[in-house]
């Protein structure tokens, strides 16, 4: 009877976890650690600097608190914790635009899950009229904030990819999909000798020229608009893609690994940067993320999924090598080369 409450309980506060993450956006998207940065605050001081009614704030912010994110003390002021930190807008990796961004677009879209599951077709595009894309495009606002999430969220990933894999015998990269520019820098300042590619959506790729100028790298550092559908940049040894592949279906990612295979160099390498399921029952975030996918569109895959779509595209799968974060770098070539 004991072990059946105590799943019961568990299970309870698995389907009630939506509850955490809208409290979490509320917070998130008012700036509330922001204001704590300088010290505590009771929740009127909060409220009016944030234009909310006091009274339900004081609500959202106990209940978070109850769950370690900010604390409220014995005069009723709220301060910060580590939990809540990496909500400031300043903060390292900050988790701010992620909590933003699953509160608000993704958060109605995961109410269209079981609409995808009955269908197959794509909960965002089914709640928003458009593909994901597509919506990210026309809005750009929208669009900043889902790149700042991406960061935040990823971030962690570059170090451990680079200790990972070695980029000092290339000569030239392109990075695939390089959004903002934060991965294919670090790259570039931790290898002075390699030159780099930033290849985006035109409007996406316009938006990473001051970051890449503002980093001093304008000089190894080319960025060019395109459509990684149509062709990529040739000539180069190591075509990097990191959380590229995962957004599309087998058709449309074979045809994106088969562009890089037609552009490279000889001898030149495919860096696949993503989570890679594992076998059986064992936790993976992948395989929630992979949820996440069936939703905006695309997949996560395991290691087979993965060998399969390389070798249709014509490359050989050499090697997964694992980092010490979630993700792995798929390494492939030719599937004639040595």
């Amino acid at each position: 009877m004991e072990n059946t409450q105590a799943s019961k309980q568990l299970l309870n506060q698995m389907i009630g976890g939506y509850w955490i993450t809208q409290a979490i956006y509320v917070a998130a998207h008012l700036g509330i650690a922001d204001l704590l940065a300088h010290g505590p605050c009771t929740a009127e001081e909060l409220a009016e600097q944030t234009h909310t009614e006091s009274g339900a704030l004081y609500r959202v912010l106990r209940a978070l608190a109850s769950v370690g994110i900010f604390a409220q003390d014995a005069q009723h002021r709220f301060s910060q914790t580590p939990l809540s930190e990496p909500l400031r807008s300043d903060a390292v990796q900050s988790q701010r635009a992620f909590a933003i961004m699953m509160g608000a677009e993704f958060y109605e879209t995961w109410g269209k899950l079981l609409h995808s599951v009955q269908t197959g077709e794509f909960g965002f595009h089914a709640r928003f009229g458009m593909p994901f894309f597509e919506y990210m495009i026309k809005n750009p606002e929208r669009h900043r904030i889902y790149d700042a999430a991406m960061t935040g969220v990823h971030g962690a990933e570059t170090e451990p990819m680079l200790d990972a894999c070695d980029f000092s015998s290339f000569r030239r990269v392109v990075d695939i999909g390089g959004g903002n520019g934060s991965v294919l820098t670090a790259i570039l300042n931790r290898h002075p000798l390699l030159e780099g590619i930033l290849f985006d959506l035109p409007a996406v790729a316009e938006r990473a020229v001051p970051f890449i100028a503002d980093s001093g790298l304008s000089g190894r550092c080319q960025v060019t608009g395109g459509d990684f559908f149509s062709s990529v940049p040739a000539g180069a040894d190591a075509y990097l893609m990191r959380h590229i592949i995962h957004d599309w279906e087998d058709d449309e990612a074979v045809t994106i690994l088969r562009n890089c295979r037609e552009a490279m160099s000889s001898g030149g390498r495919i860096l696949v940067v993503e989570t890679v399921i594992p076998p059986g029952n064992e936790p993976s975030f992948g395989k929630w993320l992979d949820l996440m996918m069936l939703l905006v569109g695309g997949r996560e895959r395991t290691e087979e999924e993965y060998r399969a779509i390389f070798s249709t595209a014509g490359l050989k799968l050499n090697r997964i090598i694992p980092t010490f974060s979630p993700v792995s770098v798929i390494e492939g070539t030719c599937s004639h080369s040595a």
